[in-house]
C-alpha cells in the first residue's frame, strides 16, 4: 500500500481527533518528513487536515467522497469487502457488472460522477459533479425468499431509515424504487440480476443508487425543478456523503432479515392515494389500497375492481389526493 494510503488510514482512525506527528510516525514506522510530504499530498487533493503546535494533525470529516471514511463508517458486520471509489464513470452500474466476472466477494462501487447514468426504463438520471452519489453494490442473493423487485424495496427501506437516522428528516417512498422529500424526488433505485445461462440461476445481483445530496434548485435543469430537490437543497450539509452511504448499507444488511415490508409501508407516501397508471397503453385510474408482503401494489380501481400491480410492468404517471 503506498505511504499516503497508509498515513490517510491512520488518520481516519482519529477522525475530527489531534494526533501527534510523532505517535503518527511511530505507528506506522514512517519519518517525520515522510508523515509529512504524506499529508501534504493529501491536503492537495482536498482532504482537511489541519495541524497544532504541541497538539499534532486533526484530520477533519472531508466533503469529498472517500473509500476509507466510508469503510470507518460501516459496521464491522457490513460483509463489503471491497470499495471501489470513481471520480467518474459512465454507470456505477457497468462498473459493479465488470465485478461480477471475476470477484468472489461483495463490492460497492461509488463515484462522484455519472456521465450515463440511468434509472428504470432506461431514463436518464442528472448526476451533476460532487452534489450528489452514485454507488452499485454488486452482491451474492443470500436470501431465496427475496425476488429481485424485493431488493429495491429493501434498498428503498434502507434509504429513508439511514435519512432520518442521521437527519431527523422524514423522506417517503414513491412505489416501487423512489425516495421523496417535500414532495420532490431526491433518489432512485435500480436493482438488476445476473443469471448464469447454462444452469438459469441468479447468480449476483446489483443494486444502484443516485442520490441527490446537496443540488441547490437552480442547478437542476428548468424540466426537472418542479419534480426533483436535493436532501440539502436549502441549507448547507451537516452530514458528509460519506456518513449516508456508510449509514444506507448498514441499515441495508440490519434490514435483510427482518420484516422490511412493513417499514417500508410506513414510509409510503402512496397508499390511500389517487393513483393513476398506464398499461398497455391504456390509463387506469384507483385508490391504492396495500402494499402485499412480496412488495405489489394493491390498487382498488374506479371501476370497483381490485388490480395488484408489480414491480416493471407499470409506471405511476400520477399521485395525487381524492
Amino acid at each position: 500500500m503506498k505511504t499516503k494510503k497508509l498515513v490517510l488510514k491512520e488518520l481516519v482512525k482519529h477522525l475530527n481527533q489531534n494526533i501527534s506527528e510523532e505517535r503518527l510516525a511511530k505507528s506506522l514506522k514512517l519519518s517525520r518528513t515522510i508523515i509529512k510530504k504524506a499529508i501534504h499530498e493529501l491536503v492537495n487533493e482536498g482532504y482537511e487536515v489541519s495541524f497544532t503546535t504541541n497538539k499534532g494533525y486533526c484530520f477533519h470529516m472531508p466533503k469529498r467522497l472517500s473509500k476509507e471514511v466510508i469503510e470507518f463508517f460501516l459496521s464491522k458486520k457490513t460483509p463489503i469487502k471491497h470499495i471501489e471509489f470513481k471520480e467518474t464513470t459512465d454507470s456505477t452500474q457497468n462498473d459493479a457488472k465488470s465485478f461480477s466476472l471475476s470477484s468472489k466477494e461483495e463490492v460497492l462501487v461509488v463515484s462522484d460522477h455519472q456521465s450515463a447514468g440511468v434509472g428504470r426504463f432506461s431514463r436518464i438520471y442528472f448526476s451533476p459533479y460532487k452534489k450528489g452519489f452514485y454507488m452499485s453494490l454488486l452482491l451474492f442473493p443470500r436470501q431465496k425468499s427475496l425476488e429481485v423487485p424485493q431488493y429495491t424495496l429493501l434498498a428503498a427501506t434502507a434509504v429513508v431509515c439511514a435519512v432520518e437516522n442521521l437527519t431527523a428528516k422524514q423522506p417517503l417512498i414513491k412505489w416501487i424504487n423512489d425516495i421523496y422529500l417535500n414532495g420532490k424526488k431526491i433518489c432512485g433505485i435500480l436493482s438488476e440480476a445476473i443469471t448464469d445461462i447454462k444452469s438459469n440461476q441468479i447468480t449476483h445481483l446489483i443494486i444502484g443508487i443516485g442520490f441527490n445530496f446537496s443540488i441547490q434548485r437552480e442547478e437542476f435543469p428548468k424540466e426537472l425543478r418542479k419534480k426533483a430537490t436535493s436532501l440539502f437543497a436549502e441549507s448547507p450539509p451537516f452530514i458528509s456523503r460519506n456518513e449516508l452511504i456508510a449509514e444506507i448499507w448498514k441499515q441495508f444488511y440490519q434490514l435483510i432479515d427482518t420484516n422490511f415490508i412493513k417499514i417500508y409501508r410506513k414510509y409510503s407516501f402512496v397508499l390511500g392515494k389517487q393513483v393513476s397508471f398506464l398499461e398497455k397503453n391504456t390509463i387506469h385510474q384507483g385508490i391504492a389500497k396495500q402494499i402485499t408482503d412480496t412488495g405489489e401494489l394493491e390498487i382498488l380501481l374506479d371501476d370497483g375492481n381490485i388490480k395488484i400491480l408489480n414491480a416493471g410492468e407499470i409506471s405511476l404517471q400520477n399521485i395525487g389526493v381524492k
